[in-house]
């Protein structure tokens, strides 16, 4: 009973940061959209435009379909928008521990990360609509092509900190948080790293359905996909998601390859020092999302599902693979 009311009171005192991150996830994606624009030589929204968007589909009615499943309808944007933002509470921000920290918060996240878009499916199924249904099946193939390259790299950084010793436990983001272990390992294993980030940043498009896997919402083909039936609040909480989703996956590739600190850097300490790594983490989340998601997505074409499915079962992957061997052979060797 103690242990349930200490994490609903851990959880109350996130909302704070949760309400930062919606805030900026929105901002970001403000952000994304204008150089997007910039790339492609045109003027582009306002930077508060998605802040707009989602209040005012706030205002707009709900919609259900006359053959959609109702609960299931209703309560899948919900449901998504409460599991993206639970990873929230499991990354670290800068010097400051995550708010929900425990042993197996990679792997949590990775189980978060595929719950969201497992829901976003059934919310699609649910609909009753044919072609929701082919933006939700087109979802679920991509999930299952890309969990396992983002498998591969999670427990291998995890084997390469428990067997480095840092401090912390192994599946736990905050060894990386305070140690870098691009500096922890050597030729053979930065080699490995860079396989490994590689395939992390291969796999965000896929995550996010943007770029090259913007397949589950592919507008020119099945409109929309799986929201297609979707209106008013739960369009938003959809919108918001898609925003938060792009969020987590820069913040969680920042915690984990990008742990450069303002503190390190400078090699002083205190209150005042982790108040600017603080910010200075976000504005690092800022320039991973804004390289491996927005210029990604304006670069690359879409692919057609089961190109996707081969990319990311045999080339990425394999790189993965790849990543591990080289990271096997620089610990074991030392």
């Amino acid at each position: 009973m103690i242990s349930v009311f200490i994490l609903f009171l851990k959880i109350f005192a996130g909302m704070p940061l949760l309400a930062l991150v919606v805030l900026l996830a929105l901002l970001f994606e403000g952000a994304d959209r204008i150089v997007n624009a910039k790339m492609q030589r045109r003027y582009g929204p306002p930077l508060l435009q998605p802040v707009y968007d989602i209040l005012k589909l706030m205002g707009k009615e709900n919609i259900v379909p006359r053959r959609a499943s109702r609960f299931f309808f209703m309560t899948a944007p919900w449901l998504t928008l409460v599991t993206t933002l639970m990873i929230f509470l499991y990354i670290p921000t800068g010097s400051f521990p995550p708010v929900l920290g425990t042993e197996g918060d990679m792997v949590l996240i990775v189980y978060l990360l595929a719950m969201s878009g497992l829901l976003m499916a059934v919310g699609g199924f649910a609909s009753g609509n044919p072609l929701a249904s082919i933006g939700a099946g087109r979802e679920i193939t991509l999930m299952m092509s890309y969990e396992f390259p983002l498998a591969i790299v999670v427990c291998t950084m995890a084997w390469v900190a428990h067997r480095l010793g840092l401090p912390g436990e192994p599946f736990s983001l905050e060894p990386f948080a305070a140690v870098s272990v691009w500096k922890a390992v050597g030729k053979t294993g930065v080699m490995g790293l860079i396989c490994l980030f590689l395939s992390l940043v291969l796999v965000v498009p896929g995550e996010l359905g943007k770029g090259p896997m913007d397949i589950p919402e592919a507008k020119t083909e099945i409109l929309d996909g799986l929201i297609i039936e979707y209106s008013g609040v739960n369009l938003a909480l959809f919108k918001l998601t898609f925003a938060l989703r792009s969020f987590a996956m820069a913040t969680f590739m920042t915690a984990l390859f990008v742990p450069v600190s303002l503190g390190s850097l400078l090699g002083v300490s205190g209150f005042i020092v982790a108040i600017f790594d603080f910010i200075f983490f976000w504005a690092k989340v800022l320039v991973v999302q804004m390289i491996f998601v927005t210029l990604m997505r304006t670069m690359f074409g879409r692919l057609k599902i089961w190109q996707a499915s081969q990319f990311y079962i045999m080339k990425v992957a394999g790189l993965s693979i790849a990543g591990m061997i080289l990271l096997s052979i620089d610990v074991i060797a030392r």
